[in-house]
């Protein structure tokens, strides 16, 4: 083996052990299938328009689990998942909100859950926005996708969006988006009562 073989291959493992690794903190919930740069083997590669995402412990932000967790990093935008049995954590890419002034931080709770939401602007959007609509039902041209988890604050919501341009990006009004697909996964997985934290 020449060491410009050895070369490609010490890229390859490295590429691939840092791929599996992630793979396993992250679940598949953020990974798609990609092509490895250097060679023809397949590699895991973050979706499109997804941040590097930065691995957190619950301990440091929830006394304990009960009724599970979400924690929104919105630096990394990315939305943390622990169960209350501590058998399930997730990761999954999110939008955050467009600028600092829309973004809220602090805790709050799952109080509603809902799949199908319709959606109506809040005020301070319908005066940023005149032209649009007082309300959308639910389906394909609904802001909020196709689940919605309501929190404790007055219009913040997580939710989804058929919008999958936003996912990685700050596109909100205040919410946290994920994709339809990704939402759905969460939804089944919290309650009524499962504490939020965003930082």
């Amino acid at each position: 083996m020449t060491k410009t073989d050895e070369a490609k291959v010490g890229r390859r493992a490295f590429i691939g052990g840092t791929g599996a690794a992630l793979a396993g903190l992250a679940a598949p919930a953020i990974w798609a299938q990609g092509t490895d740069p250097f060679g023809p083997e397949p590699v895991e590669t973050t979706r499109r328009n997804t941040a590097i995402f930065r691995g957190h412990d619950w301990r440091p932000f929830f006394a304990d689990l009960k009724n599970g967790a979400i924690l929104v990093d919105t630096e990394s935008r990315a939305l943390h998942f622990w169960a209350e049995d501590q058998t399930t954590m997730k990761v999954y890419p999110t939008s955050v909100p467009l600028s600092e002034d829309l973004t809220r931080r602090g805790r709050t709770k799952v109080v509603r859950k809902v799949e199908g939401p319709d959606w109506r602007p809040t005020p301070a959007m319908k005066e940023r926005n005149p032209e649009w609509p007082d309300y959308v039902g639910p389906g394909p041209d609904n802001p909020l996708g196709t689940h919605a988890l309501y929190l404790s604050w007055t219009y913040y919501r997580i939710h989804g969006t058929h919008d999958t341009r936003k996912i990685g990006r700050k596109s909100s009004n205040g919410c946290i988006g994920l994709y339809n697909e990704h939402i759905a996964e969460l939804f089944a997985m919290t309650k009524v009562g499962t504490q939020v934290l965003l930082i």
